[in-house]
């Protein structure tokens, strides 16, 4: 069993972590692409329809797909009635966006929000499409199927997106670059995946699946709401530049950080699934995951944050430069997302969406304040709020792990603190290297980050780290 879990989460994890960086490579690289022909405020205008998309996006979902893979008896009638839920609440979705969008636009004063979002909301209705889909590729933890969809809508979208850029359309190729990439994604799945849909729909499914749902569902929105109040708050007291640049500098470490907590989240959840009712197995894989990803997450966030200056020289050129502050600052603003992540996880497994719910709340409570207290301060400090909110999350989430499995906050720190600090340490040349002017920048990316990497990995092995060998050694194997 043991052995069996591994080669799931691993097996996971490569298909999860190529469909993932490998669609975020290429998007990233076709980011730059975009950058150089765009300009921040094209993304700052984009940036301000991301609440409202994000908000709608969680209505679709509404946690079925999560009560679908937690559901060990789950049958073909649970999934035709998501599949129509999901559609009706795309469409209901995309009318309010479209009759909201005049008000929209008015209340941030840029006339061509109205527009843009009435366009762009298409992509709530087709990505209400892949709920299912998506739901069942988790059950099977078969991530090759999307990792296959997700690429080539990469490639075809950012293409596309480029073109339009170069031809002078702004930030209506940031725009048609996301409803290409919906359309195609969405079409290759239902191909790969080969799901039909019985025609019948049950309201008990639907009570069984909304019960569980619900908390996901209200959570996620709270979750959502904060996430892109801070878009929302720049948009509307500061300049389109301003968010241009708030929402580059979060790019670079989102990147790193979300991506491999999604490919966490999406992995652990179905296989912690499998062995719900064994408490004591449920805690020591856990453990293991928490280790795991620490060992990656810390090191190469605090590897960005050291090499943030020269990577946006190289990249993105010096009419990017105010960016690296918030590069520095949203690295540590992420930073512990995994651990928060994967504790939820822990209630999700157990059926417990109520005590998730009762922590998104007070947690969202405690952000709000402190985000309220930041807009009038500027853009740095509400950058810099989402620091502070994280440590207090970490807390607040490892709460009810410690009640139910006697693994609360301070255990959890003897298990991540070390990677944390040794990845640091491991930086400093990188620091040093930053700070000097006479030597180019793509030499400091490839110095630092080598002498750095190296750094770090022979101190882990010399200290015969058991997780390091176990995991990320033959996870990078098993990849290659």
């Amino acid at each position: 069993m043991e052995t069996s879990l591994k080669q799931q989460s691993l097996s996971g994890i490569k298909w999860s972590a190529f469909e993932r960086f490998g669609a975020q490579g290429i998007q990233f690289v076709i980011g730059m692409v975009l950058a150089r022909l765009l300009v921040p405020s094209d993304y700052g205008v984009v940036g301000m329809l991301a609440i409202f998309m994000a908000v709608s996006q969680a209505f679709i979902d509404s946690g079925f797909s999560a009560a679908l893979i937690q559901k060990q008896d789950r049958t073909e009638i649970d999934f035709s009635t998501a599949f129509y839920f999901n559609i009706v609440v795309g469409l209901i979705c995309y009318g309010l966006m479209f009759l909201l969008a005049p008000c929209i636009a008015a209340f941030f004063s840029t006339p061509i929000l109205k527009s843009l979002l009435r366009v762009m909301a298409v992509n709530l209705f087709i990505n209400s499409l892949t709920v299912v889909p998506l739901a069942k590729i988790s059950i099977d933890i078969n991530f090759k199927l999307q990792a296959k969809a997700s690429i080539a809508a990469i490639i075809l979208s950012g293409l596309a997106g480029i073109s339009l850029a170069y031809r002078g359309y702004g930030a209506w190729a940031l725009v048609a670059q996301s409803i290409i990439h919906a359309v195609v994604n969405a079409s290759l799945l239902w191909y790969l995946v080969r799901w039909r849909p019985l025609l019948s729909y049950s309201w008990n499914s639907f009570r069984g699946l909304f019960k569980y749902g619900s908390n996901i569902l209200f959570a996620g929105l709270l979750h959502t709401i904060y996430d892109n109040m801070s878009t929302f708050a720049i948009g509307k007291f500061y300049a389109a530049k301003d968010l241009g640049y708030y929402t580059r500098g979060f790019q670079f470490p989102s990147l790193l950080s979300m991506n491999l907590t999604s490919i966490l989240k999406r992995v652990t959840f179905p296989v912690l699934a499998k062995i719900q009712d064994d408490d004591e197995r449920l805690v020591c894989v856990y453990r293991n995951y928490i280790k795991a990803s620490s060992i990656v997450i810390f090191f190469l966030l605090a590897l960005l944050a050291s090499l943030a200056k020269p990577l946006v020289l190289f990249l993105l050129t010096e009419k990017w430069l105010d960016v690296v502050i918030y590069v520095q600052v949203f690295c540590y603003a992420l930073m512990f997302d995994h651990i928060c992540q994967i504790n939820l996880n822990l209630l999700y497994v157990k059926g417990r969406t109520n005590l998730v719910l009762r922590l998104e709340i007070i947690k969202k409570a405690i952000s709000f304040l402190i985000l309220i207290i930041s807009i009038p301060l500027g853009v740095f400090a509400i950058c810099f709020s989402k620091v502070i909110y994280t440590q207090i999350a970490v807390y607040i989430n490892t709460y009810y792990t410690g009640k139910l499995f006697n693994l609360g906050y301070f255990k959890q720190i003897k298990d991540f603190l070390p990677y944390f600090l040794l990845a640091h340490v491991t930086c400093i040349p990188c620091w040093l290297l930053q700070g000097s002017t006479n030597i180019r920048p793509l030499l400091i990316l490839i110095l630092g980050g080598f002498v750095a990497t190296a750094l770090y990995s022979v101190s882990l092995h010399y200290t015969k780290d058991e997780i390091f060998d176990k995991y990320i050694v033959t996870g990078i194997k098993q990849f290659l």
